[in-house]
């Protein structure tokens, strides 16, 4: 990232700060020309929410004027374009949201950081009306920023915002790859020039920025500053220490985050909502969509009127009724203020002591798709943060006091959850009863306060743009997490974390540990494990400490091959080399000892940006590794059989002898050995349509399901590029277990392969031939069996595809045709518009609407298969989800028809309550037996 001081170019006009809140934008610049340094405000046109209406057939050619109260036409033309704009934001978006919530797009900072979707592809609205123009977390951001861009150039023609030096904001405990995707949204609205800074950095260099003449005398060397940053979507908690600087001044050091949490306002609307949706119905039953996205609207406004100054005693909620129409048929209750302070404060901000831990348990709050933090007290996360400063903090010579390492001096808030008095006043309550001295002190830490929650974070940017030219304070900020690489230990067998990257090291600074020497694999696939820890702050560079789950969280390993031209051995030693970029990732390199040679290291952050791309957690190492005589002579077996055209027949019959199980107990360990040698004669499929058939039927039983060993999706890229589109014999046979080779390894396959293993095949089973002799097409028998099998498992599809896909599955189950093609259909059904998928986004699931009609077909079948209430269970199963389940009535409906055809009881249990697959049912939606110690899902 290019920093501004650059002296290769003009500094630019203006530094402008850009806070992209999850309710609230705001921006805020600085005009250099102006000597008194003023921070002004940047009124943006509509621009007020991060709210998106898809405005075509809502809004086809009208604009809300505020002044009239009414729509005049034309005037949804913006004042720098002579078009109209397909889409609005700001506060009408917000408000007109709520009467149309399938065309609404909120909270899309939450969503850039939810590693759970692919957050590169259009999947909001979640779950959106028919016909909306669905967009990317990255797209939405992107829109916004050029909303801001545009707004800004018609101000400042001879300024462009692309131009000036600019800062946007972000959550401090944004993870690696929100931040990459942040910078890449930056790129797409034509803003390459920008900065990141985090949020409650921002809100305190705005509290300086208010006190630049006297700011000095709030604070003293040793003291501990905590931000407590509570918006819309997300909580953050940063500790700054004060310590003494030149000439009698301080300086201001960061020296703890706390980790990323989904848990915000949103999070209280969502609770009060629910409160209210008990009292609006009866026996449990749920609102529905359309009906609760208003409800959380209106309880928004609830909360922020009876926790507000002088708030009256009741809120009246009014909803409208469940059908299309918006009058008539509707519901209305009122809440109390007694009410919201019961399940808000005491659910959010309890009274709890220092040492309590957040609850692990899943939230309850998953409705809109979003990871929300698993506990809603608030106060538990910033016990837990402050604890464990107090077990990590380094001995400070500068601090004066002999005090709780943890105690905070100092407290600065910011986040439109504190605009409410009442709830600053709980935090303040806690801090003082975690921290008073002793019974009956009325100790309270010292409050900095910032005139407008609501501006403070862009002020905040705005004011550290001129910090970075040299001009105000700055806050010694670094990387508030430390850094690991795993290494296996010479010892044993356990994982090694040795530190890498420590917490404090500045941008741009580098880490060379010249005197610890690794042993570096080349040649083969390698995996670097690379761990991050908000709470061991203390460990330096080159410190080796055991891998500590409690501590320490994996991030997506760096997964590669290491190349070389030269012939020596296939075990190096090296140094690493590590550095911090300007956008807070982290670049490293092993350079060979005595010799020039350097590979450089980047992150594998696809598990993170896509859900095809499963991030590794070590299950198919857990069910163990066998000897490597017995690798050694399964691997003789292979090579015999395909170089000296030896009988594929009898293979894996022999294979099983060899290993002393049979293949069914083979472990990852040992397939993916077979996978490797496979590879490598790959050349003697050539031999015969039989050495053909078994080679792929092996190699994708060797490779299934696609992910759960380390390096599995290089090992699913290799098998792609070298087997798309060359198929050697196309028998029937061979053709079926090509298709089932894809199948078995589909989890590990990008959305993208899922498509286009999927467009010819659905081309060709629309008006499925009783015969066809044409490469790649569907014949039929076992031929059709497999390809209906391969569709329903690409779960990655689009909802477009997967709708055609259902149609056609429907009409094959309702066809009275031979059995097998069916049983095949209605499973295939059973994986295509499953509630809850094995391995594919949540973006890919089908709309609940849709799944009820085919399920009404289906329980209308005659003669039904025996896989029918696979299906049903498949579509029918409980989530906890209301824009994912179906209604209650069509659920029991399934339920009285699992129990009248005598299905497992654990289908019924799954349709009626939800809950977890067992080992076989996995092997039943998987299509075959898991390899040991792996589980889907």
């Amino acid at each position: 990232m290019p920093d501004p001081t650059d002296n290769e170019r003009t500094l630019s006009r203006f530094v402008v700060g850009i806070d992209l809140g999850t309710t609230n934008c705001a921006v805020a610049y600085v005009d250099t020309d102006d000597e008194s340094g003023t921070v002004c405000t940047f009124d943006v046109p509509q621009l007020v929410a991060a709210g998106e209406v898809e405005a075509r057939e809502t809004l086809p050619s009208f604009h809300y004027e505020p002044a009239a109260g009414e729509f005049a036409a034309g005037a949804l033309r913006l004042p720098w374009s002579d078009e109209n704009c397909s889409y609005i934001m700001g506060a009408f978006a917000r408000d007109h949201g709520e009467t149309v919530p399938g065309r609404q797009i909120g909270s899309a900072k939450s969503w850039l950081c939810h590693s759970g979707v692919d957050r590169t592809s259009p999947l909001l609205p979640w779950h959106g009306a028919d016909g909306v123009e669905m967009l990317s977390p990255i797209d939405v951001s992107s829109r916004i920023l050029a909303h801001i861009r545009a707004a800004w150039n018609h101000r400042f023609p001879e300024h462009p915002l692309e131009q000036q030096d600019v800062a946007i904001t972000l959550p401090a405990s944004f993870d690696e790859v929100a931040r990459e995707l942040t910078v890449k949204a930056a790129a797409q609205a034509q803003l390459p020039r920008i900065v990141l800074l985090e949020e409650p950095q921002a809100a305190f260099y705005a509290w300086i920025y208010r006190h630049r003449n006297d700011w000095q005398n709030h604070v003293q060397p040793g003291q501990k500053i905590l931000v407590c940053d509570v918006g819309g979507g997300t909580s953050d908690f940063t500790l700054i220490r004060v310590r003494p600087g030149s000439a009698g001044k301080v300086r201001f050091h960061r020296v703890a985050v706390g980790d990323h949490l989904i848990l915000g306002g949103d999070n209280l609307d969502l609770a009060l909502a629910h409160h209210v949706e008990g009292k609006l119905t009866a026996g449990g039953k749920k609102l529905s969509p359309r009906q609760w996205g208003v409800l959380v609207r209106t309880c928004r406004r609830a909360k922020e009127a009876l926790l507000g100054a002088n708030p009256p005693e009741t809120f009246v909620i009014n909803l409208p009724g469940g059908g299309s129409k918006l009058i008539g048929g509707g519901l209305q209750t009122e809440v109390s203020e007694a009410d919201v302070r019961r399940i808000l404060l005491d659910g959010f901000l309890p009274a709890v002591e220092l040492d309590a831990q957040p609850s692990r348990r899943s939230s309850g709050f998953q409705e809109f798709g979003l990871p929300y933090a698993p506990d809603p007290a608030i106060t538990r996360y910033l016990a837990a943060f402050l604890s464990a400063h107090r077990h990590d903090a380094r001995p400070d010579e500068d601090d004066p006091v002999d005090h709780d390492p943890a105690r905070p001096d100092i407290v600065v808030f910011n986040g439109g959850l504190f605009e409410s008095t009442t709830l600053r006043e709980r935090m303040m309550d806690q801090l003082s009863q975690w921290f008073s001295p002793g019974a009956g002190s009325d100790w309270q830490p010292l409050v900095l306060k910032n005139d407008r929650l609501d501006l403070a974070v862009a002020y905040g940017a705005a004011y550290y743009g001129m910090v970075r030219r040299g001009v105000g304070e700055k806050i010694a900020a670094g990387l508030p997490r430390t850094y690991y690489v795993g290494a296996e230990s010479a010892e044993n067998d356990e994982t090694t974390a040795v530190c890498l990257l420590p917490a404090g090291i500045e941008d741009e600074q580098g880490v060379d540990l010249t005197d610890r020497a690794f042993h570096l694999r080349i040649r083969e696939p390698v995996e670097f494990p690379i761990f991050v820890s908000s709470t061991r702050l203390t460990d330096q560079p080159g410190d080796a400490v055991p891998f500590d789950r409690e501590q320490m969280s994996a991030l997506p390993p760096i997964r590669t091959v290491l190349k070389s031209r030269s012939s020596d051995g296939n075990i190096l030693p090296v140094h690493l080399h590590a550095r911090l970029t300007a956008i807070g990732t982290m670049d490293m390199w092993c350079s060979e000892v005595d010799d020039p040679r350097t590979w450089k290291l980047q992150f594998d952050v696809r598990a993170a940006t896509h859900t095809d791309r499963e991030a590794h957690t070590g299950g198919g190492e857990s069910a163990g590794f066998v000897d490597e005589q017995t690798i050694a002579t399964c691997r003789a077996l292979i090579q015999e059989t395909f170089t000296d055209a030896g009988d594929p027949k009898s293979l894996v019959k022999r294979l099983a002898t060899a290993a002393g199980m049979s293949r069914h107990e083979w472990p990852p360990s040992l397939l993916r050995e077979m996978w490797e040698c496979l590879m490598e004669v790959e050349a003697g499929r050539k031999l015969s349509m039989t050495h053909e058939a078994r080679w792929l039927n092996l190699l994708g039983y060797s490779l299934r399901p696609g992910f759960g060993m380390a390096v599995d999706d290089w090992r699913v890229a290799q098998t792609w590029r070298q087997l798309q589109g060359k198929l050697i014999h196309a028998n029937p046979t061979c053709q079926a277990e090509f298709w089932i080779l894809w199948r078995r390894i589909g989890g590990g396959l990008a959305a993208g392969q899922h498509w286009t293993l999927a467009a010819p095949l659905l081309a060709a089973v629309r008006n499925r031939p009783k015969s066809s002799k044409k490469k790649g097409k569907p014949s039929g028998g076992a031929g059709i069996v497999e390809v209906l099998r391969l569709l329903g498992s690409l779960e990655s599809l689009s909802l477009d595809v997967k709708k055609e896909l259902g149609t056609v599955l429907l009409k094959i189950i309702s066809n009275e045709g031979a059995i097998a093609i069916r049983e095949a259909a209605a499973w295939a059904l059973g994986r295509a518009a499953a509630r809850a998928p094995l391995h594919g986004p949540l973006n890919c699931v089908l709309a609940p609407t849709i799944v009820e009609a085919w399920i009404d077909k289906l329980l209308k079948t005659r003669d039904p298969d025996p896989v029918l209430g696979f299906t049903l269970m498949q579509l029918a199963r409980k989530t906890g989800d209301r824009y994912r389940d179906i209604s209650d009535e069509t659920r029991q409906r399934v339920v009285d028809w699992l129990e009248d055809h005598d299905a497992p009881a654990h289908f019924v249990t799954l349709v009626r309550d939800g809950g977890e697959l067992e080992a076989d049912e996995q092997g039943i939606v998987f299509g075959e037996s898991l390899p040991a110690g792996l589980r889907l899902g």
